[in-house]
């Protein structure tokens, strides 16, 4: 089944920042990241929008890398002082979120 757009749009910046801020990394590895964290419907392309606004937000800075491998240069993203404020903000929504849902369904495995 497939999550929601909508519902993924929102909660898409807050785990791309809670990645960023786990340690420097870049658009390749976040999606991989992702996909070992069992994080549903993510595909590559759809990363970089969101580091693009997260990076005009001023919640992560940029730096370019030379290749070692003489391919291009790899852009990393680390997270920004104003995005472990965001990041905080957004984990405290999440949890308050996340106890409401778990109160609806009352952990009932069978939801009809």
């Amino acid at each position: 089944m497939s999550v929601s757009n909508q519902i993924m749009k929102g909660l898409l910046d807050g785990a791309i920042l809670a990645l960023i801020a786990e340690d420097e990394t870049y658009g390749y590895q976040i999606a991989e990241k992702l996909k070992e964290k069992a994080f549903p419907d993510i595909s590559e392309g759809s990363i970089y929008p969101v580091l693009l606004r997260l990076s005009k937000k001023g919640y992560v800075e940029t730096r370019m890398v030379k290749s070692d491998s003489g391919g291009p240069k790899r852009k990393y993203y680390s997270i920004s002082n104003n995005g472990k404020e965001e990041l905080r903000n957004f984990k405290d929504k999440w949890l308050k979120l996340n106890q409401g849902m778990s109160n609806l369904f009352g952990g009932d495995e069978d939801v009809k």
